[in-house]
Order: C-alpha cells, then structure tokens, then sequence
C-alpha cells in the first residue's frame, strides 16, 4: 500500500478524520474485517467489561500471570499520554513499527468497508496479539458490551465488574438497560463473571437464556477481610492470606475477587500458585486509579467520571486522613451526569478549578461552573470556584494555592488527568 502513513501519528491522524462518526455501534463491518484477517486464538482469552473497575481488574490480572511466568497479552483503553499505552505484551507497550506493520494489514483487508477509529484500532491491536505466541489475552471491553468492536472475539472467559449509569445515548438510562448491554460479551457454555454486588436482573436472565456459566459475586464467589489481609473463595479454590492490591480503594477487593475468579475457571490451563497471586496484587501498578503521588501537597489523579466512580472516589478520600484544604482539578465530557458526579464529591472540595477540554464533546468550564453553582456550591473566603481553558492551567493555579498539608484532586475525565500528567512530567524532567 504506497499510500499508507509510514509513522504511528501519521496513522492515527489518518484515523481520526476518516469515518464520519466517532462512535457507530454495531458489529457486521467489525465481524467482516476480523474474518478476512483470520483473527484467531490459540490460548486462552479473558475479556474484561463493566461500568467502573475493568481497568484495575484488567492490571491484576496482568500483574498475577506475569508472575507466574506466562507470556501475557493485554488490550486496554483510553491511553494517558502514548497511543503505545493500549497494547502490552509482557507488560511492555508495543513499539510503533508493530502498530504501523498491523495497521497496515486492516487497511489491506477492510477494502470498502468504512471503519471508526476505535474498530480500526481494535482490530489492528487483536491482530497483532493474536500473531504474537502468547499463553494469554486480556482484552478490556470499551463502551457497553454487545455492540463494542472487541465482543467480535469470542472470550474464554468474559467478566463485568459493575453496573452503572453511564454513555446513557448509546446504553440506555437503567441499571436494567445497561445491564444487558454488559452482558452481551458472555458466551454459551463459557464462565460468565459479575462482580457487581447487586447484579440487574437482565444481566442474570440473558446469561441464562443464552446457556453461559454465570458465577454471581456473593453466591459463587466472595472475599472477606481484616486490616491486615484478606481471602478470597471461589467455587472450588481458597486463597488465603492475600496482601492487598497495591492499587487504592474501596472497591479493589471486588476487582481482584473477579480476576480470582477468572483464573479458578482457567485454573486447569493457567495454573498460578498462591505465592504468584500474592506478588501480583503487590506489585500491580495502574496510573490513574486513586494514584496518590509522592510529595506534599498531596495529589490524587482518579478517573472518577461519573457518580458511581465519584461516590467511591469520596469515600477514598474519607480514609486518608486530615488535610486543610481540597483543591479540585476537574472537567468532564458533556454528555456525562456531570450533576451526579458533583453531588457526591461536593462535600469533599473546598476549591473547584474546573477546565475546559481538548475534544467537541467536552463541557466548557463555564458549564461545569453552572452546574456547580446550580448544586450550591459556596463562594466566600474558603470556597471558590475558577475556570480554566486547559487542565495544565487549572493543576498550575491549584499548585500555586494550595499549602503543604492540603490536597490536590484530579479527576473526572482521561483527558483531564492526562494533561496533569503531562503537566508533571514537564515539571520534572
């Protein structure tokens, strides 16, 4: 193809201008390009989709099979600050050239068939892995389930972390709606995980309908704990005396209690020893996730970016002990609950330095500010509330208030911590 980009950026601006919408759901494009390009896996193919959480379960599950030595696969998304971010092969990022060679063999199969960005990617990075001789393939669902470009694979084993209101113009506004959406990447006769507490009831009932091997969290698997350590139980397999994850939060135990799950269903094809699990929750590492980084004040980046996310994002915050002031750095997509996630985190912020964002579907901060004006949120000598035209600008202004024993929040969407990491990196490099 003498016409194709010869770099990865080239690739991806290409990318970005080609297909007419951003997000077109439905599979047959995807499904007709995976065949021509004879997508297939010869091992064992976790995929991993939910509302919150799949990105923690998704890094536990890496961090536990490298441990045990397996050559490992991982498919994951948004990126922060590299497009290389969103594939991992032994828990490096893919060089450029390997991208750029796949991209090249989707743009020679797909001929006419017009393909988003995120298909186009999807199938580039599911081929690339699949050519790759790997023991195991962690692939991270993105919107939804059923109609995500990645549910072209068939898992061997599928999990969803939780169910929550989210992308409600492509998911529907219920916990009943979007659970079926969820449910759409489970398979006939194939383990089906929820680790959603409280699972909808069509998420249960199009498991069953379809043959799958549901295994609820509470009744086919569950965790308990103490200060020091905690236990996981599955159907068959005990793991006692577990460290906990090194990734923060309140809701980590149910992410690792899923991906325990997953590897007592593989456990005949990808046995791990007890010590392995133990050093892989320890050493497991996921920017972004109530990452708190070293040094004073505090700053806490957390892609908390809808009420779900935010209300355990708060209750993070309740367990790290006095600090003087919060400040916020936050901005969010428009077609977000921008007013769910405000609700649950405005008691834990004295300053809000909300920011506009580098995409169309951003809100402005002047909406953001709106909205928190409108949930009564206060402005007097220890409340503000500041716009800003870049999260870089709004961590700055944060940065040059905030005193040594308060506190910095990143949060709301990828965009938003991506440009107070990038932020960071400048500062101190």
């Amino acid at each position: 193809m003498p016409n194709n980009p010869n770099t990865l950026s080239g690739w991806l601006s290409l990318l970005e201008t080609r297909h007419a919408k951003e997000i077109d759901m439905g599979l047959e494009r995807v499904a007709a390009v995976k065949d021509r390009l004879g997508i297939h896996y010869a091992c064992p193919v976790i995929m991993v989709g939910g509302t919150n959480g799949k990105g923690s379960t998704c890094a536990m599950l890496e961090s536990i099979l490298l441990q045990a030595g397996y050559r490992v696969g991982l498919y994951s998304k948004p990126h922060f600050l590299d497009f290389n971010e969103r594939a991992r092969i032994n828990g490096e990022s893919v060089k450029d050239q390997v991208f750029i060679d796949s991209f090249a063999e989707v743009e020679a199969a797909r001929a006419a068939i017009s393909l988003t960005y995120f298909e186009f990617t999807t199938l580039a990075i599911c081929k690339l892995l699949a050519d790759a001789k790997l023991d195991v393939v962690i692939l991270e669902v993105g919107l939804g389930g059923r109609l995500d470009a990645v549910n072209v694979i068939d898992a061997d084993v599928a999990i969803v972390t939780s169910v929550d209101i989210d992308h409600v113009d492509y998911l529907g506004d219920t916990r009943e709606k979007i659970g079926f959406e969820k449910a759409g990447i489970f398979r006939a006769g194939k383990a089906a995980i929820c680790a959603d507490p409280i699972p909808p009831q069509s998420l249960i009932d199009h498991a069953q309908s379809i043959g799958a091997d549901l295994r609820l969290f509470g009744r086919d698997f569950n965790y308990n704990g103490d200060k020091q350590q905690w236990n996981f139980a599955g159907r068959e397999q005990r793991r006692n005396s577990l460290g906990y994850p090194s990734l923060r939060g309140a809701n980590q135990l149910l992410n690792a209690s899923a991906a325990l799950a997953a590897l007592e269903v593989l456990k005949l094809r990808l046995p791990v020893g007890a010590q392995e699990v133990r050093s892989g929750l320890v050493m497991v590492d996921l920017p972004g996730r109530f990452q708190v980084m070293p040094g004073r004040p505090t700053v806490v980046l957390d892609v908390a970016h809808n009420p779900h996310a935010a209300a355990t994002l708060a209750q993070n915050f309740d367990n790290m002990g006095f600090h003087a002031f919060t400040y916020a750095v936050f901005g969010s997509m428009l077609d977000k609950d921008i007013a769910g996630v405000i609700e649950q985190m405005k008691g834990k912020i004295d300053h809000w330095c909300v920011t506009d964002l580098p995409l169309p579907r951003a809100a402005s901060a002047a909406q953001i500010h709106d909205q928190l004006i409108a949930a009564g949120v206060l402005q007097d000598p220890e409340h503000s509330i500041q716009d800003f035209t870049s999260p870089e600008a709004a961590y700055a202004y944060a940065l040059s208030k905030a005193g040594e024993n308060d506190r910095i929040a990143v949060f709301g969407s990828f965009l938003t911590v991506a440009g107070v990491m990038r932020a960071r990196k400048s500062q101190y490099h």
